[in-house]
């Protein structure tokens, strides 16, 4: 009897969804430890400030060593990637994260965490850029967008379990490296991950003849010059609308215990695993589930976005009104004594927003053939800013004693971000107004 072409070649054949839904997880979770070592810190960071005895500043010069590394790496992972391949180098990525986040783990000095950090920085971007084009490798004209947002999510968790777990490791096992041995140890998951979508993926490419996808976010210097306004608006937008999240919550744990004492942990009987548990239960509750409301709200409500952009465009309005929220969800928090939690879910309506609306608008606003430098120039402009004000954002605490210059700094920023929304919008109009069009009249 003559088998049928599905009998053939079993349920676990490359060519089957069930293999390639496979290579996803593992290919998912090649970034769920560099996202928990990343924000680790600023999870830990009232108690990083006790222990070892240092200044608000130097823990923003964490990210800032972190995001210094991403500039310098960006620039260069993509020639990487397209002359070693994406097994090679992402397992190169992979070891430089592991690398920086057990340096970080074992350093005794300011000097040696900062070094590892910027180890890991090194690893961590790259690897991130080196995730998507080993998704647009076995994905492409099929589940691509359902693949990055499986992708996204799982990453995200690793943020959402570092800032409900951070300080609940550092008080139940009496040290803050116990987290940073947790960090290390999410890594290691990751680079097994790695390992195994490399099995998978020297399978599939011998079975299927898959050909190698290039790195699409690589700068090519000479298309810069012919960028529109619109595009330089965007990447200005980004920068300044990331710069007043991310250096934020690097602190943000310090400074909902500073100001209006919010417990780190929520005390609980039972097992670590059941305070895990009761932690994650009052995210609403400790100073790191508040933190986390943010990455919460972008994780839950992401997709639901991004179909809302595709129906109706109004894509730079959307930028509009997300900078809007922003500017006093900032204010409120820097000098009123209003539980924070109600202007941190407003910033996470406005981390759903403006992040649906933004990155799509990039290919519209650029040629298809140089799309690949817009997304580049972007991610190392928004590098900038993510380098420079966490260590703003730490220096200013430790001059004036109170977080409320910081938060001033980023409502700042909140301001900026909306002048620039504004002006893209009117850039938009002149440029023939694709940013506020619907996808399907895109088409």
């Amino acid at each position: 009897m003559v088998q049928s072409a599905s009998q053939a070649t079993g349920f676990f054949h490359p060519s089957k969804r069930f293999f390639r839904f496979t290579v996803l997880i593992f290919v998912a979770s090649l970034s769920f430890g560099s996202y928990f070592a990343y924000d680790i810190i600023g999870a830990i960071a009232p108690t990083l400030v006790e222990e070892l005895g240092t200044a608000r500043g130097t823990l923003g010069t964490f990210y800032t060593m972190y995001h210094i590394a991403a500039i310098i790496f960006v620039l260069f992972g993509g020639i990487l990637i397209d002359r070693l391949g994406t097994r090679k180098s992402s397992l190169i990525f992979s070891l430089l994260v592991l690398t920086g986040a057990a340096i970080v783990w074992a350093a005794q000095n300011i000097p040696i965490y900062f070094i590892g950090r910027f180890i890991f920085g090194a690893g961590s971007e790259p690897l991130i850029v080196a995730q998507s084009t080993i998704l647009a490798r076995w994905f492409k004209n099929k589940e691509l967008a359902l693949s990055f947002g499986i992708a996204l999510t799982v990453s995200r968790l690793g943020t959402l379990f570092a800032f409900n777990t951070g300080e609940l490791l550092s008080s139940h096992f009496g040290s803050f490296r116990y987290a940073l041995l947790t960090a290390v140890l999410f890594c290691v998951i990751s680079l097994i991950g790695n390992i195994f979508y490399i099995i998978l993926d020297r399978k599939g490419e011998k079975i299927l003849n898959l050909k190698s996808e290039s790195v699409e976010e690589k700068i090519v210097f000479s298309d810069i010059k012919a960028f529109k306004p619109s595009y330089w608006y965007v990447t200005l937008l980004c920068m300044t609308f990331y710069s007043a999240i991310f250096p934020f919550t690097a602190l943000s744990t310090d400074f909902f215990v500073d100001k209006w004492n919010i417990p780190r942990v929520i005390e609980s009987t039972g097992g670590f695993f059941h305070q895990v548990f009761s932690n994650f239960f009052h995210m609403f509750s400790t100073a790191g589930g508040i933190t986390s409301i943010i990455i919460f709200a972008s994780m839950v409500f992401a997709p639901f976005a991004g179909s809302l952009v595709d129906k109706i465009g109004k894509r730079a309005t959307l930028m509009i009104f997300g900078s809007l929220i922003m500017i006093p969800s900032h204010l409120i928090m820097g000098i009123t004594h209003i539980n924070p939690v109600f202007p941190m879910i407003a910033l996470g309506a406005a981390f759903v927003l403006v992040p649906a609306a933004l990155w799509p608008s990039v290919p519209l606003v650029v040629r298809k053939e140089r799309v690949g430098t817009a997304f580049g120039l972007l991610t190392a402009v928004q590098n900038i800013g993510l380098a420079l004000f966490p260590f703003l954002n730490g220096l200013l605490r430790d001059v004036t004693k109170s977080y409320t210059s910081s938060l001033l700094m980023f409502t700042g920023l909140g301001i900026i971000g909306l002048i620039l929304a504004l002006l893209l919008k009117r850039a938009d109009a002149r440029e023939g107004g694709m940013l506020e069009r619907a996808a399907k009249m895109e088409r």
